[in-house]
This record gives structure tokens, sequence and C-alpha cells, in this order.
């Protein structure tokens, strides 16, 4: 399977904003979703692909979707870029030649904010490929515009007129 990421918009058939019915139904053209569990919905493929799907709490909407690296078969895209195929660093560097990205400061992760995606691997081993944890990115989230605003960015954005998730 080749999933398609498509920042700030979605992931394959999962669509920022959707409803919860609306995300099962996504899910099962997939595979068969887990029951929904502190606000997520989840599936789980033989291939070790996962997604986990988060709902705005006072709109019961989508407001954030991750898709974990398989163990095999499965692609996951930006453009043209293979984000769980390549090493972290190269992905990185590829996706440079599309948008901003730089590394997080609390974690080995990167984020494009600017696309409101986020690459993540637990630690950074990079000149070593058997440490497929930290060599690879291990999971992939694409949020709504303003997820992780600070309380003077959420601010600033409702001044612009800019309400968080559209």
């Amino acid at each position: 399977m080749e999933l398609l990421l498509d920042p700030p918009y979605g992931i394959g058939p999962l669509r920022l904003g959707m409803a919860a019915d609306e995300v099962r139904a996504a899910l099962e053209t997939i595979g068969p979703p887990q029951p929904m569990v502190n606000g997520e919905i989840a599936l789980h493929l033989a291939s070790g692909l996962g997604f986990s799907v988060g709902f705005e709490a006072t709109l019961d909407r989508v407001d954030a979707i991750e898709v974990w690296r398989p163990h095999e078969r499965d692609v996951v895209r930006y453009r043209d870029v293979d984000v769980f195929g390549l090493p972290a660093l190269e992905v990185v560097g590829q996706l440079r030649r599309h948008v901003q990205v730089l590394p997080n400061d609390e974690d080995d992760g990167f984020t494009a904010r600017g696309l409101y995606l986020a690459l993540w691997r637990p630690f950074a081993a990079d000149d070593d490929p058997d440490q497929t944890q930290g060599h690879f990115f291990q999971s992939v989230l694409i949020a709504r515009p303003g997820y992780d605003d600070t309380p003077a960015e959420a601010a600033a954005r409702l001044a612009a007129g800019h309400e968080p998730g559209h």
C-alpha cells in the first residue's frame, strides 16, 4: 500500500475535520479499526503500519492524524519523499527542498510548522542503519492549523480571524 501525506489536509483517506463515523469508514477501506480509546481511533496492520486519529474535544472532529512506520511493504510519501524508507536525515534534506524543516528542541524529531507536519524517532543514531529506531523516522503526524499553538499564538490567530481548525 502507498499512502500520500497531504498536509495540512490529511493522510491517504483520512482528512482533518472528519467526524468519528467518517474516520471509521475511511479506515475500514484499509483494515478494521479498533474501538475509540482516550479520544482516539487506531488501526494496526500486519505490516506494522499503524494509524492513530485524534479528535478536538469541543468540536468532536479530527485534529491530528499519526502514522507509524511499517516493517515491510507499505510506503508513506510526502511528494516524492519516502518518509519511512529513507534515513531520517536524508528525509529531512529532501523535505527541505519543499518546505522549512527544523529540529525539535524536546526530542530527536523534526517539524515543518508551515505544513503542521512532524516527524519523530526515539533517538538519533544517524550513522548506523542497524539502529532502525534512530536511523529512520518511526512516525509522522499531520495536524490542523493551530494544533500546537501557545496561548499567545492562539490569541493572535483569533485576532487575525483564523480560528483553530480552519
